[in-house]
């Protein structure tokens, strides 16, 4: 007796055809298919980590430069109004002098810019007028665990009237900071000293200002550029001497 093979199984199509079932995926197949997708989502991880590293770096940095970029920007205003509206000298005007800061009752600890402008905001609440006393000056920093170097500090005095000596009001613009330099241009050399209480006798033509930023201590790799400022003093200069007229030959008659 002859017994025929079984026959594979099949089904009827919805149009009475016959098909045969779908082939399964093999097991070497499923292997490659996973190490396809690992291998992309190892480099969009790879992206993804590049991307974050690059935000985060960027954000630090704009961290950073914000403070310096603010303290320019206080410094810049407050030298412009040394001036005056009209032009006209609002105070003495002194760099690295040692009378700085004694109507405030500092003491002139090195490098500094001590000068009267007509930048102070007038409102209601203030008993005085728009010309202050500002002097910018180094200090050792309040957080020293932190800092790396010193603090600029900007001290303002509007009380200009009183009889006592008076506390200024600090405000520290910039931390970090190693070093600065004061220059007053006299239209022919920068000097590194102005006084107008001595000799000098007008505001000097322009200034600059030179910061020196110390290293941080968590980046000691990290070298920072100095930025230096120049700001220039628009400023009209008078004289009491009368000019005489000069006749002509003939003279008049």
């Amino acid at each position: 007796m002859r017994l025929n093979p079984p026959m594979a199984p099949s089904f009827a199509g919805p149009f009475g055809s016959r098909t045969k079932l779908a082939r399964a995926f093999t097991l070497v197949e499923v292997l490659l298919a996973l190490a396809i997708c690992a291998v992309v989502l190892v480099a969009i991880n790879t992206v993804f980590a590049t991307a974050v590293k690059l935000r985060d770096k960027t954000s630090e940095a704009v961290d950073q430069a914000m403070p310096l970029a603010q303290a320019v920007q206080i410094i810049t205003r407050d030298l412009k109004a040394a001036a005056g509206p009209r032009g006209f000298m609002a105070g003495d005007f002194k760099c690295d002098a040692q009378s700085m800061g004694t109507t405030m009752g500092l003491t002139s600890g090195g490098s500094g810019l001590d000068f009267f402008n007509t930048a102070g905001v007038i409102d209601d609440n203030a008993p005085w007028g728009d010309v202050q006393e500002v002097l910018y000056q180094l200090s050792p920093a309040t957080d020293n665990k932190q800092s790396a170097g010193m603090d600029l500090v900007r001290y303002v005095n509007r009380n200009l009237l009183a009889t006592t000596t008076q506390a200024p009001q600090p405000q520290v613009l910039l931390s970090d900071v190693q070093a600065i330099d004061f220059e007053c241009y006299d239209g022919t050399q920068w000097r590194t000293s102005w006084d107008t209480s001595l000799t000098d006798t007008n505001l000097p033509v322009a200034v600059r200002i030179t910061i020196h930023q110390a290293t941080p201590r968590d980046d000691t790799a990290l070298k920072l550029e100095p930025v230096a400022l120049v700001v220039p003093l628009t400023t009209l200069t008078i004289t009491n001497v009368a000019q005489s007229a000069s006749s002509s030959s003939g003279g008049i008659r």
